[in-house]
């Protein structure tokens, strides 16, 4: 069974970010709250990991994952932004919006779009998962807990416990999360296109296909 830690959501004690981040590093998979709802996450070259998300969420090849960044300088590291990207990421984050964007060599295969070789990229506005990156040193891979069979992410530790507890390593209890997934938007066309409208404001883009 995953073991629970409980983190304080706004003073995250150090010691379990540090146990959580080691786990991660030896190949474990984490449920952790952001400021949408709760995420899946494990380390960016574990295969494994990223298999377990697959097959938890029974996702299918076109999937982006994400990349959980801890601020705007690591997440120009692994995504190709260009000055309009730039200005607006940058307004909007922290915050809970996902950009999908050019993945850089950086970037595992594996997780990247198989046809467009995009990856999704964001800076959660959530102190446990910040302090989580930061003790990891890089992105944590992630992809939302939706289940193949909820229409909704599942927002307490407990009910994560239940539908999970043998299929991840450990759960974060850090109060309850956001409720709603990230808004997504595409920088690959060019000009940026809303694929999916969650819980960040986007009257600012004229564009929205949530085909």
């Amino acid at each position: 069974m995953a073991q629970i830690l409980d983190i304080h959501p706004e003073n995250p004690q150090p010691r379990l970010i540090r146990q959580t981040a080691k786990i991660i590093a030896e190949g474990g998979l984490v449920a952790y709250p952001t400021d949408s709802c709760y995420a899946l996450g494990c380390a960016l070259e574990n295969r494994e990991g990223i298999e377990r998300i697959i097959r938890i969420r029974q996702l299918d090849s076109k999937h982006h994952f994400t990349l959980m960044c801890h601020d705007f300088a690591q997440l120009g590291q692994f995504v190709i932004v260009d000055n309009h990207a730039f200005r607006t990421i940058k307004s909007l984050t922290p915050g809970p919006y996902t950009f999908i964007m050019k993945a850089t060599k950086e970037v595992p295969r594996k997780m990247m779009h198989p046809k467009k070789h995009s990856v999704g990229a964001r800076i959660p506005q959530n102190a446990t998962a910040l302090a989580l990156v930061e003790e990891v040193g890089e992105p944590i891979l992630s992809s939302t807990l939706l289940l193949p069979d909820h229409e909704e992410p599942l927002t307490h530790a407990e009910d994560v416990a239940e539908a999970l507890g043998k299929h991840v390593d450990v759960i974060i209890d850090s109060g309850v999360p956001g409720t709603t997934p990230t808004s997504v938007i595409d920088f690959t066309p060019g000009s940026p296109v809303v694929r999916r409208i969650g819980a960040g404001d986007i009257s600012r883009f004229d564009d929205i296909d949530e085909a």
